[in-house]
Protein backbone atom coordinates (compact mmCIF):
# COMPACT_ATOMS: atom_id res chain seq x y z
CA UNK A 1 0.00 0.00 0.00
CA UNK A 2 1.10 3.42 -0.81
CA UNK A 3 2.96 5.02 2.43
CA UNK A 4 0.56 8.30 1.63
CA UNK A 5 -2.49 5.96 2.15
CA UNK A 6 -4.38 4.62 4.79
CA UNK A 7 -6.57 1.20 5.60
CA UNK A 8 -9.87 2.46 6.27
CA UNK A 9 -10.81 -0.87 7.06
CA UNK A 10 -8.15 -1.55 9.98
CA UNK A 11 -6.51 1.28 10.88
CA UNK A 12 -7.76 3.12 13.93
CA UNK A 13 -10.53 5.61 13.71
CA UNK A 14 -9.35 8.32 16.04
CA UNK A 15 -5.93 8.13 14.03
CA UNK A 16 -7.77 7.99 10.85
CA UNK A 17 -10.10 10.91 11.35
CA UNK A 18 -7.28 13.01 12.44
CA UNK A 19 -5.07 12.01 9.54
CA UNK A 20 -7.79 12.55 7.07
CA UNK A 21 -9.66 15.40 8.42
CA UNK A 22 -6.79 17.71 9.17
CA UNK A 23 -5.56 18.67 5.62
CA UNK A 24 -9.14 18.13 4.55
CA UNK A 25 -9.86 20.69 6.79
CA UNK A 26 -6.55 23.16 6.53
CA UNK A 27 -7.71 22.69 2.40
CA UNK A 28 -10.76 24.06 3.25
CA UNK A 29 -9.74 27.01 5.43
CA UNK A 30 -6.79 27.82 2.59
CA UNK A 31 -9.72 27.64 0.15
CA UNK A 32 -11.88 30.05 2.05
CA UNK A 33 -8.66 32.27 1.75
CA UNK A 34 -9.16 32.65 -2.28
CA UNK A 35 -12.16 34.87 -1.85
CA UNK A 36 -11.26 36.14 1.56
CA UNK A 37 -7.86 37.17 0.84
CA UNK A 38 -9.70 39.48 -1.86
CA UNK A 39 -12.02 41.08 -0.19
CA UNK A 40 -9.05 42.01 2.77
CA UNK A 41 -6.92 43.77 0.12
CA UNK A 42 -9.99 44.99 -1.88
CA UNK A 43 -11.41 46.45 1.35
CA UNK A 44 -8.66 48.19 1.82
CA UNK A 45 -8.20 49.94 -1.82
CA UNK A 46 -8.21 53.89 -0.85
CA UNK A 47 -11.37 56.17 -1.78
CA UNK A 48 -13.91 53.22 -2.68
CA UNK A 49 -12.75 50.37 -1.03
CA UNK A 50 -16.16 49.98 1.03
CA UNK A 51 -17.93 50.13 -2.00
CA UNK A 52 -15.63 47.86 -3.79
CA UNK A 53 -15.82 45.21 -1.08
CA UNK A 54 -19.43 44.88 -1.34
CA UNK A 55 -19.23 44.66 -4.84
CA UNK A 56 -17.38 41.77 -4.42
CA UNK A 57 -19.59 40.56 -2.31
CA UNK A 58 -22.16 40.54 -4.99
CA UNK A 59 -20.07 38.26 -6.75
CA UNK A 60 -19.77 35.54 -3.87
CA UNK A 61 -23.70 33.81 -4.86
CA UNK A 62 -22.28 32.78 -8.21
CA UNK A 63 -19.08 31.81 -6.83
CA UNK A 64 -21.14 29.47 -4.17
CA UNK A 65 -23.05 27.97 -7.38
CA UNK A 66 -20.26 27.14 -9.32
CA UNK A 67 -18.81 24.98 -5.50
CA UNK A 68 -22.47 23.58 -5.78
CA UNK A 69 -21.81 21.98 -9.22
CA UNK A 70 -18.71 20.33 -8.26
CA UNK A 71 -20.73 18.79 -5.13
CA UNK A 72 -23.40 18.14 -7.64
CA UNK A 73 -20.93 16.27 -10.03
CA UNK A 74 -18.44 14.53 -7.57
CA UNK A 75 -19.27 14.93 -4.02
CA UNK A 76 -22.11 12.33 -4.91
CA UNK A 77 -19.84 10.18 -6.90
CA UNK A 78 -16.74 10.17 -4.08
CA UNK A 79 -19.05 7.98 -1.69
CA UNK A 80 -20.08 5.76 -4.00
CA UNK A 81 -16.92 5.03 -5.84
CA UNK A 82 -15.45 4.49 -2.04
CA UNK A 83 -18.10 2.47 -1.06
CA UNK A 84 -17.39 0.27 -4.61
CA UNK A 85 -13.52 0.51 -3.04
CA UNK A 86 -14.50 -1.01 0.17
CA UNK A 87 -16.63 -4.40 -1.82
CA UNK A 88 -12.55 -4.86 -3.64
CA UNK A 89 -14.97 -3.25 -7.35
CA UNK A 90 -11.98 -0.56 -8.09
CA UNK A 91 -12.61 -1.01 -11.64
CA UNK A 92 -16.51 0.59 -10.87
CA UNK A 93 -14.88 3.14 -8.90
CA UNK A 94 -12.42 4.74 -11.60
CA UNK A 95 -15.81 4.60 -14.15
CA UNK A 96 -17.65 6.29 -11.70
CA UNK A 97 -14.65 8.85 -11.25
CA UNK A 98 -14.21 8.98 -14.98
CA UNK A 99 -18.22 10.06 -15.74
CA UNK A 100 -17.53 12.52 -13.15
CA UNK A 101 -14.56 14.25 -14.97
CA UNK A 102 -16.99 14.31 -18.12
CA UNK A 103 -19.80 15.76 -16.23
CA UNK A 104 -17.44 18.50 -14.91
CA UNK A 105 -16.00 19.65 -17.97
CA UNK A 106 -19.75 19.79 -19.73
CA UNK A 107 -20.61 21.90 -16.42
CA UNK A 108 -18.02 24.57 -16.82
CA UNK A 109 -18.63 25.29 -20.18
CA UNK A 110 -22.15 25.71 -19.63
CA UNK A 111 -21.80 28.16 -16.18
CA UNK A 112 -19.36 30.03 -18.09
CA UNK A 113 -21.52 30.83 -21.34
CA UNK A 114 -24.79 31.58 -19.46
CA UNK A 115 -23.32 33.74 -16.39
CA UNK A 116 -21.49 35.89 -18.82
CA UNK A 117 -24.28 36.37 -21.08
CA UNK A 118 -26.69 37.68 -18.05
CA UNK A 119 -23.90 38.38 -15.74
CA UNK A 120 -25.38 42.12 -14.88
CA UNK A 121 -29.10 41.08 -14.64
CA UNK A 122 -27.97 38.64 -12.54
CA UNK A 123 -25.86 40.98 -10.15
CA UNK A 124 -28.89 43.38 -9.96
CA UNK A 125 -31.28 40.43 -8.85
CA UNK A 126 -28.74 39.36 -6.35
CA UNK A 127 -28.99 42.86 -4.55
CA UNK A 128 -26.02 45.44 -6.44
CA UNK A 129 -26.93 48.48 -6.71
CA UNK A 130 -25.63 51.43 -9.16
CA UNK A 131 -22.73 52.35 -7.07
CA UNK A 132 -21.50 48.76 -6.65
CA UNK A 133 -22.54 47.18 -9.68
CA UNK A 134 -19.21 48.26 -11.77
CA UNK A 135 -16.80 46.48 -9.15
CA UNK A 136 -19.30 43.60 -9.16
CA UNK A 137 -19.44 43.32 -13.24
CA UNK A 138 -15.63 43.32 -13.55
CA UNK A 139 -14.65 40.62 -11.42
CA UNK A 140 -17.12 38.21 -12.31
CA UNK A 141 -16.75 38.93 -15.43
CA UNK A 142 -12.88 37.38 -15.46
CA UNK A 143 -13.97 34.88 -12.51
CA UNK A 144 -16.15 33.04 -15.06
CA UNK A 145 -13.23 32.24 -17.74
CA UNK A 146 -11.62 29.76 -14.53
CA UNK A 147 -14.63 28.18 -13.95
CA UNK A 148 -13.16 25.15 -15.85
CA UNK A 149 -10.22 25.29 -13.41
CA UNK A 150 -12.23 25.81 -10.26
CA UNK A 151 -14.72 22.85 -10.95
CA UNK A 152 -11.88 20.71 -11.99
CA UNK A 153 -9.74 21.66 -8.81
CA UNK A 154 -12.24 21.29 -6.39
CA UNK A 155 -14.61 18.16 -7.73
CA UNK A 156 -11.68 15.85 -8.89
CA UNK A 157 -9.65 16.75 -5.75
CA UNK A 158 -12.70 14.99 -3.50
CA UNK A 159 -11.56 11.58 -5.35
CA UNK A 160 -8.00 12.21 -4.55
CA UNK A 161 -9.49 12.18 -0.41
CA UNK A 162 -12.18 9.50 -1.02
CA UNK A 163 -9.09 7.10 -1.71
CA UNK A 164 -7.42 8.51 1.94
CA UNK A 165 -4.60 10.50 0.05
CA UNK A 166 -5.75 13.18 2.47
CA UNK A 167 -1.88 15.30 2.09
CA UNK A 168 -2.45 15.30 -1.71
CA UNK A 169 -5.52 16.65 -1.47
CA UNK A 170 -4.42 19.38 0.97
CA UNK A 171 -1.67 20.26 -1.40
CA UNK A 172 -4.03 20.60 -3.93
CA UNK A 173 -5.92 23.62 -2.35
CA UNK A 174 -2.58 24.74 -0.47
CA UNK A 175 -0.68 25.60 -4.11
CA UNK A 176 -3.60 27.83 -5.32
CA UNK A 177 -4.11 29.37 -2.38
CA UNK A 178 -0.16 30.50 -1.72
CA UNK A 179 -0.21 31.60 -5.75
CA UNK A 180 -3.49 33.62 -5.04
CA UNK A 181 -2.16 35.28 -1.44
CA UNK A 182 1.33 35.73 -3.45
CA UNK A 183 -0.51 37.24 -7.22
CA UNK A 184 -3.26 39.25 -5.46
CA UNK A 185 -0.83 41.99 -4.47
CA UNK A 186 1.25 41.97 -7.72
CA UNK A 187 -2.25 42.43 -9.82
CA UNK A 188 -4.27 44.63 -7.58
CA UNK A 189 -1.81 47.60 -6.29
CA UNK A 190 1.43 46.46 -8.50
CA UNK A 191 -0.24 46.35 -11.90
CA UNK A 192 -3.08 49.05 -10.06
CA UNK A 193 -5.83 46.59 -11.30
CA UNK A 194 -8.12 47.08 -8.82
CA UNK A 195 -10.98 44.07 -8.69
CA UNK A 196 -10.13 43.25 -11.85
CA UNK A 197 -6.30 42.15 -10.69
CA UNK A 198 -7.98 40.25 -8.14
CA UNK A 199 -9.99 38.09 -10.44
CA UNK A 200 -6.85 36.95 -12.45
CA UNK A 201 -5.22 36.19 -9.41
CA UNK A 202 -8.03 33.90 -8.51
CA UNK A 203 -8.59 32.41 -11.80
CA UNK A 204 -4.50 31.70 -12.41
CA UNK A 205 -4.02 30.26 -9.06
CA UNK A 206 -7.07 27.95 -9.46
CA UNK A 207 -5.74 26.84 -13.13
CA UNK A 208 -2.22 25.88 -10.94
CA UNK A 209 -3.95 23.56 -8.70
CA UNK A 210 -6.16 21.81 -11.72
CA UNK A 211 -3.48 21.30 -12.64
CA UNK A 212 -1.85 19.40 -9.91
CA UNK A 213 -4.77 17.75 -9.25
CA UNK A 214 -5.06 16.27 -12.86
CA UNK A 215 -1.65 14.88 -12.84
CA UNK A 216 -2.25 13.17 -9.47
CA UNK A 217 -4.91 11.22 -10.70
CA UNK A 218 -3.63 10.49 -14.00
CA UNK A 219 -0.21 9.14 -12.99
CA UNK A 220 1.08 5.95 -10.96
CA UNK A 221 0.49 7.03 -7.22
CA UNK A 222 -3.38 6.87 -7.29
CA UNK A 223 -5.18 3.89 -6.27
CA UNK A 224 -8.01 5.36 -8.60
CA UNK A 225 -6.76 6.45 -12.08
CA UNK A 226 -8.37 8.43 -14.58
CA UNK A 227 -8.50 6.22 -18.12
CA UNK A 228 -9.94 7.38 -21.24
CA UNK A 229 -12.04 4.24 -21.28
CA UNK A 230 -14.32 5.01 -18.57
CA UNK A 231 -14.91 8.99 -20.20
CA UNK A 232 -17.91 7.46 -22.02
CA UNK A 233 -21.49 8.68 -20.23
CA UNK A 234 -23.46 5.78 -18.78
CA UNK A 235 -26.73 5.98 -17.17
CA UNK A 236 -26.30 3.55 -14.86
CA UNK A 237 -23.51 5.22 -12.90
CA UNK A 238 -24.66 8.82 -13.49
CA UNK A 239 -27.90 8.42 -12.06
CA UNK A 240 -27.24 7.17 -8.61
CA UNK A 241 -23.97 9.30 -8.43
CA UNK A 242 -26.19 12.91 -9.06
CA UNK A 243 -29.04 11.75 -7.09
CA UNK A 244 -26.57 11.32 -4.16
CA UNK A 245 -24.74 14.41 -5.20
CA UNK A 246 -28.04 16.14 -5.46
CA UNK A 247 -28.27 16.97 -1.54
CA UNK A 248 -24.16 18.48 -1.28
CA UNK A 249 -25.70 19.98 -4.44
CA UNK A 250 -28.88 22.10 -3.14
CA UNK A 251 -26.74 22.39 0.46
CA UNK A 252 -24.09 24.59 -1.07
CA UNK A 253 -26.53 26.15 -3.94
CA UNK A 254 -28.69 26.90 -1.22
CA UNK A 255 -25.97 28.98 0.63
CA UNK A 256 -25.86 31.36 -2.92
CA UNK A 257 -29.71 31.29 -2.67
CA UNK A 258 -29.77 32.65 1.07
CA UNK A 259 -27.01 35.34 -0.12
CA UNK A 260 -29.22 36.72 -2.56
CA UNK A 261 -32.17 36.35 -0.25
CA UNK A 262 -30.12 38.16 2.77
CA UNK A 263 -28.60 40.87 -0.07
CA UNK A 264 -32.18 41.63 -0.76
CA UNK A 265 -33.54 42.37 2.05
CA UNK A 266 -30.52 44.56 3.55
CA UNK A 267 -30.47 46.70 0.35
CA UNK A 268 -34.23 47.56 0.98
CA UNK A 269 -33.98 47.89 4.67
CA UNK A 270 -30.23 48.82 5.02
CA UNK A 271 -28.43 50.17 2.00
CA UNK A 272 -25.10 49.53 0.70
CA UNK A 273 -23.97 49.35 4.58
CA UNK A 274 -25.85 46.48 5.24
CA UNK A 275 -24.50 44.48 2.54
CA UNK A 276 -21.11 45.35 2.98
CA UNK A 277 -21.78 43.86 6.78
CA UNK A 278 -22.61 40.24 5.48
CA UNK A 279 -20.27 40.24 2.83
CA UNK A 280 -17.64 40.30 5.81
CA UNK A 281 -20.09 37.91 8.15
CA UNK A 282 -20.10 35.55 5.00
CA UNK A 283 -16.51 35.65 4.78
CA UNK A 284 -16.39 34.58 8.78
CA UNK A 285 -19.01 32.03 7.78
CA UNK A 286 -17.19 30.39 5.32
CA UNK A 287 -14.78 29.92 8.63
CA UNK A 288 -17.42 27.95 10.25
CA UNK A 289 -18.96 25.97 6.36
CA UNK A 290 -15.88 25.20 4.80
CA UNK A 291 -14.16 23.35 8.15
CA UNK A 292 -16.37 21.58 8.88
CA UNK A 293 -16.91 20.37 5.33
CA UNK A 294 -13.12 19.39 5.39
CA UNK A 295 -14.31 17.76 8.84
CA UNK A 296 -17.34 15.87 6.77
CA UNK A 297 -14.84 15.02 4.35
CA UNK A 298 -12.26 12.89 6.44
CA UNK A 299 -15.44 11.21 8.04
CA UNK A 300 -16.89 10.12 4.71
CA UNK A 301 -14.49 7.77 3.21
CA UNK A 302 -14.18 6.11 6.42
CA UNK A 303 -17.84 5.48 6.85
CA UNK A 304 -18.27 4.96 3.35
CA UNK A 305 -16.11 2.23 2.96
CA UNK A 306 -16.92 0.35 6.15
CA UNK A 307 -20.53 0.84 5.22
CA UNK A 308 -20.17 -0.58 2.11
CA UNK A 309 -17.75 -3.56 4.34
CA UNK A 310 -20.28 -4.06 6.67
CA UNK A 311 -18.49 -2.95 9.19
CA UNK A 312 -20.93 -0.77 11.41
CA UNK A 313 -19.18 -0.94 14.83
CA UNK A 314 -16.56 1.30 12.71
CA UNK A 315 -19.47 3.47 11.38
CA UNK A 316 -20.56 4.53 14.48
CA UNK A 317 -16.89 5.29 16.24
CA UNK A 318 -16.94 7.19 13.36
CA UNK A 319 -19.96 9.40 13.62
CA UNK A 320 -19.21 9.41 17.74
CA UNK A 321 -16.05 11.08 16.89
CA UNK A 322 -17.34 13.02 13.86
CA UNK A 323 -20.00 14.69 16.23
CA UNK A 324 -18.04 15.42 19.03
CA UNK A 325 -15.03 17.04 16.78
CA UNK A 326 -18.16 19.24 15.30
CA UNK A 327 -19.21 20.87 18.20
CA UNK A 328 -16.00 21.84 19.60
CA UNK A 329 -15.21 23.27 16.50
CA UNK A 330 -18.10 25.40 16.22
CA UNK A 331 -18.01 26.58 19.69
CA UNK A 332 -14.37 27.58 19.13
CA UNK A 333 -15.94 30.34 16.23
CA UNK A 334 -18.92 31.53 18.76
CA UNK A 335 -16.28 32.38 21.02
CA UNK A 336 -13.72 34.24 18.60
CA UNK A 337 -17.15 35.95 16.93
CA UNK A 338 -19.05 36.90 19.68
CA UNK A 339 -15.61 38.13 21.78
CA UNK A 340 -13.42 38.93 18.46
CA UNK A 341 -16.09 40.90 16.04
CA UNK A 342 -14.59 43.97 15.97
CA UNK A 343 -11.15 42.90 15.51
CA UNK A 344 -12.57 40.34 12.66
CA UNK A 345 -14.21 43.65 10.83
CA UNK A 346 -11.58 45.33 11.09
CA UNK A 347 -9.20 43.44 9.29
CA UNK A 348 -11.58 43.87 6.12
CA UNK A 349 -12.03 47.61 5.76
CA UNK A 350 -11.22 51.16 7.53
CA UNK A 351 -14.85 52.28 7.45
CA UNK A 352 -16.20 52.97 11.18
CA UNK A 353 -19.37 53.34 10.26
CA UNK A 354 -19.00 49.54 8.17
CA UNK A 355 -17.42 48.35 11.34
CA UNK A 356 -20.05 49.68 13.86
CA UNK A 357 -22.81 48.32 12.03
CA UNK A 358 -20.72 44.76 11.87
CA UNK A 359 -20.25 44.01 15.05
CA UNK A 360 -24.14 43.31 16.59
CA UNK A 361 -24.90 42.13 13.25
CA UNK A 362 -21.94 39.26 13.57
CA UNK A 363 -22.37 38.64 17.15
CA UNK A 364 -26.28 37.98 16.61
CA UNK A 365 -25.80 35.71 13.10
CA UNK A 366 -23.62 33.38 15.11
CA UNK A 367 -25.56 33.34 18.03
CA UNK A 368 -26.51 29.41 17.47
CA UNK A 369 -23.61 28.49 15.47
CA UNK A 370 -22.81 25.50 17.59
CA UNK A 371 -26.03 24.03 16.35
CA UNK A 372 -24.30 23.62 12.91
CA UNK A 373 -21.75 21.27 14.25
CA UNK A 374 -24.97 18.94 15.18
CA UNK A 375 -26.59 19.57 11.87
CA UNK A 376 -23.79 18.98 9.65
CA UNK A 377 -22.53 15.63 10.98
CA UNK A 378 -25.73 13.78 11.12
CA UNK A 379 -26.30 15.10 7.58
CA UNK A 380 -23.35 14.16 6.00
CA UNK A 381 -23.66 10.58 7.66
CA UNK A 382 -26.85 10.18 5.85
CA UNK A 383 -25.22 11.27 3.02
CA UNK A 384 -21.60 9.05 3.41
CA UNK A 385 -24.47 6.06 3.59
CA UNK A 386 -25.55 6.71 -0.08
CA UNK A 387 -29.47 8.35 1.75
CA UNK A 388 -30.08 10.72 -0.68
CA UNK A 389 -33.47 11.48 0.02
CA UNK A 390 -33.10 12.32 3.73
CA UNK A 391 -29.90 14.01 3.20
CA UNK A 392 -31.16 16.25 0.41
CA UNK A 393 -34.39 16.72 2.60
CA UNK A 394 -31.92 17.97 5.40
CA UNK A 395 -30.34 20.45 3.11
CA UNK A 396 -33.45 21.87 2.11
CA UNK A 397 -34.21 22.07 5.87
CA UNK A 398 -31.98 25.15 7.35
CA UNK A 399 -31.53 27.47 4.09
CA UNK A 400 -34.57 26.94 2.19
CA UNK A 401 -37.55 25.86 4.15
CA UNK A 402 -36.41 28.05 7.69
CA UNK A 403 -33.82 30.37 6.61
CA UNK A 404 -35.37 32.02 3.33
CA UNK A 405 -38.89 32.47 4.31
CA UNK A 406 -37.71 33.58 8.07
CA UNK A 407 -35.28 36.49 7.10
CA UNK A 408 -37.63 38.14 4.84
CA UNK A 409 -40.66 37.95 7.56
CA UNK A 410 -38.10 39.43 10.22
CA UNK A 411 -37.13 42.16 7.79
CA UNK A 412 -40.29 43.65 7.52
CA UNK A 413 -40.59 42.93 11.35
CA UNK A 414 -37.28 44.42 12.79
CA UNK A 415 -36.04 45.85 9.92
CA UNK A 416 -31.95 45.12 8.83
CA UNK A 417 -31.78 43.41 12.40
CA UNK A 418 -34.15 40.91 11.73
CA UNK A 419 -32.47 39.72 8.29
CA UNK A 420 -29.23 38.48 10.60
CA UNK A 421 -31.45 37.38 13.67
CA UNK A 422 -33.21 34.49 11.41
CA UNK A 423 -30.05 32.62 10.88
CA UNK A 424 -29.82 31.64 14.65
CA UNK A 425 -33.30 30.78 14.49
CA UNK A 426 -32.85 28.65 11.73
CA UNK A 427 -29.71 26.93 12.97
CA UNK A 428 -31.30 26.01 16.22
CA UNK A 429 -34.77 24.86 14.61
CA UNK A 430 -32.48 22.82 12.00
CA UNK A 431 -30.35 21.06 13.94
CA UNK A 432 -33.26 19.79 16.32
CA UNK A 433 -35.10 18.18 13.40
CA UNK A 434 -32.00 16.49 12.43
CA UNK A 435 -30.54 14.79 15.37
CA UNK A 436 -34.06 13.53 15.74
CA UNK A 437 -34.36 11.84 12.10
CA UNK A 438 -31.14 10.71 12.77
CA UNK A 439 -31.77 9.21 16.12
CA UNK A 440 -34.69 7.51 13.97
CA UNK A 441 -32.35 6.16 11.21
CA UNK A 442 -29.40 5.07 13.76
CA UNK A 443 -30.27 1.41 13.82
CA UNK A 444 -29.83 1.47 9.81
CA UNK A 445 -26.76 3.33 9.78
CA UNK A 446 -24.82 1.46 13.00
CA UNK A 447 -26.63 -2.02 12.32
CA UNK A 448 -27.74 -2.33 8.93
CA UNK A 449 -31.14 -2.95 10.20
CA UNK A 450 -34.88 -1.76 9.51
CA UNK A 451 -34.39 -0.37 6.15
CA UNK A 452 -34.25 -1.23 2.90
CA UNK A 453 -30.70 -1.09 1.34
CA UNK A 454 -30.57 1.43 -1.43
CA UNK A 455 -29.02 0.44 -4.50
CA UNK A 456 -25.82 2.16 -5.62
CA UNK A 457 -24.78 -0.80 -7.84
Amino acid sequence: MDKQSVDLGKDSVGKLLLKLSVPAITAQIINALYNIVDRMYIGHIPENGDLALTGLGLCFPVIIIIMAFASLMAQGAAPIAAIHMGKNDNDTAENIMGNSFIMLIIAAIVITVVFQIFREPILYAMGASNNTIVYASQYLRIYLWGTLPVLLTLGMNMFVNTQGFSKVGMKTVLIGAISNIILDPIFIYGFDMGVEGAAYATIISQTISAVWVMAFLFGKQTKLRLKKKNFRLKKSILIPALSLGLSPFVMTGTESLINIVLNTSLQRTGGDIAVGAMTIISSVMQFVFLPLQGLGQGAQPIVSYNFGAKNYSRVKETFKLFIKTAICMTAVVWVVTVFGSPLISKVFTKSEELIAFTVPAMRTYFFMVVAMGVQTSCQQTFLATGQAKVSLFLALLRKIILLAPLAITFSYIWGSKGVFFAEPVSDLTAATVTFIMFMRNRRYIFEGLDKKRINIE
